[in-house]
């Protein structure tokens, strides 16, 4: 069987590197990759190493509507020479041109992960009707938590048929590989000692839910005056949440920390006594099981990954949307309950998103005979 996988916008997929090195091991299925971007995709070196093929196709997203026409010809003129079994795209980029030429290039079998869920619905609701079109030319719809199943149902009308919800895999070696020299580093360049630390990953941006954590601080420290908030990453928003924090009173209580290199992530989580996520909705959530699989204890709205992992008050605590008294909540239980969610997290972590586990999913996916439409 040969599966092309192809996405849009990204020069490296670390899961579709795990694709192709698991495909390598196993010598059953034969993958190909495609990536729609603007410049040649490191992509290419990636999977080559594997042995797998990767096809660039020059796409420029800031000029959106004109490259998927070209991508739609390009793409098609692809899959009529490759022939595959299944095509499975990703993104809405991808997927709008990636669909609709599979689907005239004879292609039986056309997988759409439905990685961008909602974002048009909340931030360019003129493009939902795209997102409808290509639940149309897919055969297969996959949503990556059980939330993102229920809204693409509920928003987008697709047919219960069509849809097997299976999760984001992450390797646990990969995933779980802490450092003391890391954690010591970290500790020390933040002057973490003694502190509470409460922290997390995500962009800067609205959608993230930053200022509902920043309104929270203030009853967090009244109870846990030694607390610190590590801010892990970048955005257009920084200078809002700095001003917002400042305004409060509490931007002494918060670092951040920019951008931070994958290597030191596992030993980040390690040093937590609190992750917390504050997302307005999430079609998964990646930082989830990471820090659950690194043992940290999670507060987090009930969203993606954090929905379907998380047992109130057991493995994790769940906090309303936009509702800083409940993170405050949340964080304050978690700082004095937290040890309870630490090995609980990791277990359910470990057992929900293991990367073979998604391997299989998608595996048996492929091999099933699909609706025809």
């Amino acid at each position: 069987m040969h599966i092309v996988f192809v996405i849009s916008n990204e020069s490296s997929v670390p899961y579709f590197n795990w694709f192709a090195e698991k495909a390598s091991r196993q010598k059953v299925h034969q993958f190909s990759f495609v990536t729609l971007y603007t410049e040649t995709p490191k992509m290419i070196e990636d999977v080559g190493k594997y042995g797998w093929k990767c096809y660039w196709i020059k796409y420029n997203h800031h000029k959106r509507k004109r490259g998927m026409i070209s991508s739609f010809f390009n793409l098609y003129r692809l899959f009529k020479k490759l022939n595959p079994d299944v095509v499975h795209t990703h993104l809405f980029d991808d997927s709008f041109p990636g669909l609709l030429a599979a689907r005239l290039a004879g292609i039986s079998k056309r997988v759409i992960t439905k990685q961008d869920t909602t974002f048009h619905y909340f931030f360019s609701p003129k493009w939902v009707l795209a997102d409808k079109f290509n639940n149309w030319n897919a055969t297969n719809i996959v949503p990556v938590s059980n939330e993102a199943k229920s809204f693409i149902i509920d928003k987008e009308n697709a047919p219960e048929n069509k849809i097997t919800m299976i999760h984001h895999g992450i390797p646990r070696k990969i995933f779980t590989q802490q450092s003391d020299e890391y954690k010591k580093e970290l500790i020390e360049n933040y002057q973490l000692t003694g502190k509470r630390v409460i922290g997390t990953v995500s962009r800067l941006i609205e959608w993230k839910g930053y200022r509902y954590i920043i309104e929270a601080i203030p009853k967090v420290v009244e109870k846990y005056p030694n607390a610190i908030f590590l801010f892990v990453g970048q955005g257009n928003q920084k200078e809002e949440l700095e001003m917002l924090a400042k305004k409060l009173n509490v931007l002494q209580y918060i670092i951040f920390t920019g951008w931070m290199e994958r290597p030191y992530m596992p030993s980040l989580y390690s040093i937590l006594d609190v992750y917390v996520h504050a997302a307005n909705f999430e079609p998964f959530g990646f930082v989830i099981p990471e820090a659950m699989m690194n043992g940290a204890p999670i507060v987090s709205t009930p969203t993606g990954s954090a929905l379907d992992a998380i047992k109130h008050k057991v493995n994790g605590f769940l906090v309303n949307y936009k509702d800083a008294k409940s993170l405050a909540e949340g964080i304050c239980y978690t700082l004095e309950h937290g040890a309870d969610f630490k090995e609980k997290g990791k277990q359910t972590a470990l057992e929900m998103f293991e990367f073979d586990k998604m391997w299989e999913g998608y595996i048996n996916l492929y091999e099933k005979k699909s609706l025809q439409n």
